[in-house]
């Protein structure tokens, strides 16, 4: 091979380029010595590369483990091996559950682990509690129509920030959320009023609680009254007749608050919005949705409404 031309050949190709063509040339028969000596490639250095090239399943391997990485860091080390899963399944990916858990297991990626947290609720007069209208059902049939809410407390620099919210039970959607430095039932409301403002609150919805005074209170209950708004309460003290609202306050905890700590109610502010708004509606997938997150749930359900709004 002229110098000239073989000059121009390796400036326009890489080493692996010259070893594939070595390959190809062997599996056709030539002499692997003559194909190095006239590419000018080393012959231990294209063995060396020959035993290393990958097989298929192994460049599969990796193709998952960097889809996976992926998933994994955009939320922050948050997601264990099934939302991880639920991603990459609505993403279109091809995996198993066992095969992300195993990739995550070889590569030392956790989920962050749940820490306890404290009650808010104050009991309040037994004869201003409301009939149980959920009975541990926390399904419903159309956005707005069937709602949760409830008040946890998040620690800052400064004291306390009370976070109040209201949950879609369609879509598990946070559909309605209020910060301040108290607890009095106006936190529940501003939630309540957020909530319908943005149009997921439908007149003769039911609204459900557990017993603590803020939904007892007459600011509340006028609240309800003047914007058709049903009240249901579980039994007193038996977290599981409000699951839902205490299943999202241990994901906002154990996925984000506890690994953080805020100077001020305002930066504890900003980043709680940005976990529900950003994170937990319209990124982190949910089972309740078959993987979709809150907001794509809401989105679609909203979107077939007007198909078949159109269609009558």
């Amino acid at each position: 091979m002229p110098k000239k031309s073989f000059s121009v050949l390796r400036q326009r190709t890489t080493v692996d380029d010259l070893y594939r063509l070595v390959q190809q040339q062997e599996n056709a028969g030539e002499k692997v010595a003559w194909m190095c000596r006239e590419l000018r490639v080393p012959r231990s250095s294209y063995y060396r590369w020959k035993e290393a090239t990958d097989t298929p399943t192994t460049i599969r391997h990796r193709e998952l483990t960097d889809q996976v990485e992926t998933v994994f860091k955009s939320s922050d080390g948050i997601f264990g091996h099934r939302m991880v899963h639920a991603k990459l399944n609505t993403a279109g990916v091809d995996i198993s559950v066992g095969t992300v858990a195993s990739i995550m297991a070889e590569n030392g990626w956790a989920a962050r682990r749940m820490r306890a947290f404290k009650r808010t609720t104050i009991p309040s007069d037994p004869e201003k509690v409301f009939k149980d209208l959920i009975g541990r059902d926390f399904t419903a049939a159309t956005p707005g129509t069937r709602l949760v809410g409830d008040i946890t407390y998040l620690r800052t620099g400064e004291g306390w920030l009370y976070l109040a919210t209201v949950i879609d039970l369609c879509t598990r959607m946070i559909v309605g959320w209020a910060m301040a430095d108290h607890m009095r039932a106006s936190l529940c409301v501003s939630a309540l009023t957020m909530a319908r403002d943005r149009g997921h609150l439908q007149r003769g919805g039911i609204f459900h609680s557990d017993h603590g005074v803020q939904y007892t209170s007459r600011e509340l209950g006028s609240w309800c009254t003047g914007n058709s708004i049903r009240q249901s309460m579980g039994a007193k003290g038996v977290c599981w007749d409000n699951a839902v609202a205490e299943s999202v306050f241990s994901s906002l905890k154990n996925e984000f608050y506890h690994h953080y700590s805020f100077d001020t109610r305002q930066e504890a502010r900003r980043a709680t919005m940005r976990y529900i708004e950003v994170f937990y509606n319209r990124w982190r997938p949910h089972t309740h949705n078959d993987g979709l997150p809150p907001a794509t749930a809401m989105a679609n359900f909203t979107t077939q409404n007007q198909k078949q709004h159109l269609a009558a």
